[in-house]
């Protein structure tokens, strides 16, 4: 049976899953039309040569990541929340948000996410430098804690490791602190705490007294 006309979002869809299973250093004309079961004129017909299916790739990729709502009672809550979603996006999407970097498209990208943040620091009274350090602190923070766990998670096992480390090395009479530095990293939660305590410090030049109103609720539920 004679399979149906390929059309461009198709060669899309395989040239994105294939970048997202073995990076952009693998995706080439050919191995995208073998993929696809056709022939490389067709690939090319569709999208062009390899830069422009990488263009195309970038820029659908980038809409895809899209508006990034944020969530939350507060203008703390709420900015906290878009760290998290940029921070799942960046995640999610390694050999892409790579392949968005070596085009050149890294600023835009994260202009979705910056423009939640600059709403967020208005609504906290926030305006001008203030604002923008906020934005640029926030953006920061998820960028490197994003490094540091995939360093973390590439690294070869490490001997000994931090939790026997631990186990008999001196806490200065905190018994409680050895115990949690030998146990599992929760980077989750390692984040939110990190990011919360950053965006705290950075909105008390303009608190709101609704600011801590609902904190208890939001450290209950640090995984949502």
């Amino acid at each position: 049976m004679a399979r149906a006309a390929l059309t461009r979002e198709e060669v899309l869809d395989a040239a994105a899953s294939l970048v997202r299973q073995h990076g952009p250093g693998v995706l080439t004309m050919r191995k995208l039309a073998a993929e696809l079961g056709t022939a490389v004129t067709s690939i090319y017909w569709h999208v062009g040569n390899r830069d422009s299916l990488l263009d195309a790739l970038v820029e659908r990729t980038v809409a895809d990541l899209g508006e990034i709502r944020p969530s939350g009672y507060t203008p703390a809550e709420r900015v906290v929340s878009v760290a998290r979603a940029l921070r799942r996006q960046l995640r999610d999407h390694p050999h892409l948000i790579a392949m968005v970097h070596e085009r050149g498209l890294t600023e835009r990208m994260f202009l979705p996410a910056q423009q939640a943040l600059v709403h967020e620091a208005h609504a906290a009274g926030l305006r001008g430098t203030v604002a923008a350090d906020l934005v640029r602190a926030v953006q920061f923070q998820v960028v490197g804690h994003v490094l540091v766990e995939r360093n973390r998670e590439r690294a070869p096992v490490q001997n000994p490791g931090e939790e026997e480390l631990w186990r008999t090395a001196p806490a200065e009479d905190d018994p409680a602190l050895a115990r949690a530095l030998a146990g599992p990293l929760d980077t989750e939660r390692l984040f939110v705490t990190s990011v919360r305590a950053l965006v705290h410090a950075l909105l008390a030049t303009s608190t709101h007294p609704a600011d801590t109103r609902h904190e208890s609720r939001a450290e209950e539920q640090p995984g949502q």
